[in-house]
């Protein structure tokens, strides 16, 4: 691998310019734009709760950029990741629960035969790159450089342009560009953002179509904001870093407006997981806004998620929807958005098609979400393996123990408060059985049924870095 160090600085682009950029405060350059082949902008924070986003009530800071995106595109109120940082990527790059692949925790690495989202849309004719925090190479511990020697880089998994670590990042890091070392100096968020805007600009100029997947490090421990951030964050260092994501996400908006390709842009933000919410230090992890629950859990609190969409072109007024969606409603979404007829499609997907829903013509999920734990060593794995639930339109399933039950309407009970089980048996066995079925079915993959060779190949190991 190239061992040449590129030392670059972001902070007079991003500390200084675009504040907050409104819908109409930059007006587009661009003619009508083309609603068939948007440029899609997926973007996701690093354990950021519920409650962390001032839309959603959080007083400590302001997160004008991203109030704005809730004021003025989708806002999804019912969204939901997976209880932790790599069975979401998981889940967002494949449209699959992350348990049919194995990837049960953070750190496991995803399975070459999954097919991706960068994948289906290269092969569309999409030019395609992912940006921070990738977490699906099994490589734990702080970000770390990945080569392209490594077989789970982004770039074997269909990015074109990959500035990307292992893991999370704080400032002042060393990413992998295209496998090659390259140091910033501030923000990581400012960085990663800077350096997407870089790739997007001559794509727009040649009228290209992209998708920029952009995850964030922020706010996972060990939070290390700029001591302007910190200063306005109160001293939180939480908070320090979501002031940087925020200011962050204003500079992509604004961005995208300077090149007129904002109305043609289909941009979505969400979080990872629920805080982490540690009892000793309830102020020092963010906010799940009193629901039960923090990261890691199929409770509330730990997989309830700010999301918000933005695209002018399509979504002309403000929304807020209570339908449940999830990250794994990603992948599906954008193969129906773009009419991709793809023949190496991997089945079951897990997510559902929320064009529907951007259209205004879904008024409920048809479908439940299921939620699976696992807990385990590794060398087993079946329905025992660790707490579950299954979330429908009204009512959620949860079992946090083998055989023991309990079932909330979360349409009036997102703080999961009111076992209403004994109430309504007929509800919990209807559901049960409704997860029971789609347990069996995650098996099967995992054990390697969907796909063409009807088996699991092991990963390549990796060479020595």
């Amino acid at each position: 691998m190239n061992q040449r160090i590129k030392t670059l600085s972001w902070m007079g682009l991003v500390l200084f310019t675009f504040p907050l950029i409104s819908r109409a405060a930059t007006p587009a350059a661009a003619a009508t734009p083309d609603t068939s082949r948007p440029n899609i902008i997926l973007c996701m924070t690093d354990d950021q709760g519920w409650g962390d986003v001032s839309y959603n009530g959080l007083k400590k800071i302001r997160t004008p950029n991203l109030d704005d995106m809730a004021a003025t595109g989708m806002r999804l109120d019912r969204f939901y990741a997976q209880q932790s940082c790599s069975p979401t990527r998981a889940s967002v790059m494949t449209g699959r629960h992350p348990n049919r692949m194995g990837v049960f925790w953070p750190g496991m690495p995803l399975r070459k035969q999954e097919r991706t989202i960068g994948e289906a849309l290269k092969d569309a004719g999409y030019v395609t790159a992912h940006y921070g925090k990738w977490h699906l190479n099994g490589v734990a511990g702080p970000g770390k450089l990945i080569p392209d020697s490594d077989p789970l880089s982004p770039r074997h998994f269909g990015f074109d342009e990959s500035f990307s670590v292992s893991n999370y990042f704080e400032t002042d890091w060393t990413f992998s560009h295209n496998g090659v070392p390259e140091k910033v100096t501030g923000d990581g968020s400012d960085a990663i953002v800077a350096q997407a805007l870089k790739f997007i600009g001559p794509l727009s100029k040649e009228k290209k179509p992209f998708l920029a997947v952009i995850w964030f490090g922020s706010p996972h421990t060990p939070h290390k904001p700029l001591p302007a951030d910190l200063e306005a964050a109160g001293g939180s260092a939480y908070y320090g870093e979501l002031v940087g994501v925020d200011r962050s996400m204003g500079t992509l908006r604004a961005g995208l407006r300077n090149l007129g390709i904002a109305d043609s842009t289909l941009l979505w933000f969400c979080s990872d997981n629920g805080g982490w919410l540690d009892p000793a230090h309830p102020d020092a992890h963010g906010s799940n806004a009193g629901m039960r629950g923090r990261k890691g859990d199929v409770l509330e609190g730990g997989i309830r998620v700010p999301c918000v969409i933005e695209w002018p072109a399509k979504i002309k007024r403000p929304v807020a929807t209570q339908v449940p969606a999830s990250v794994a409603d990603i992948y599906p979404t954008l193969i129906d958005l773009l009419h991709i007829q793809d023949p190496k499609q991997l089945q079951p997907l897990d997510g559902i098609s929320l064009v529907p829903l951007l259209e205004g013509k879904m008024q409920s999920r048809p479908t439940p979400i299921g939620f699976w734990q696992y807990v385990g060593n590794g060398t087993t794995f079946n329905k025992t393996n660790g707490p579950a639930a299954w979330n429908d339109n009204q009512y959620k399933l949860v079992t946090l123990s083998p055989n023991k039950w309990q079932l909330f309407d979360v349409t009036v009970d997102r703080e999961e408060s009111h076992d209403i089980a004994q109430q309504h048996p007929e509800i919990v066995e209807r559901m049960k059985a409704g997860l029971d079925k789609w347990q069996k079915s995650v098996l099967r993959s995992y054990a390697g049924e969907d796909y063409p060779e009807k088996k699991v190949i092991p990963a390549e190991k990796k060479k020595p870095q």
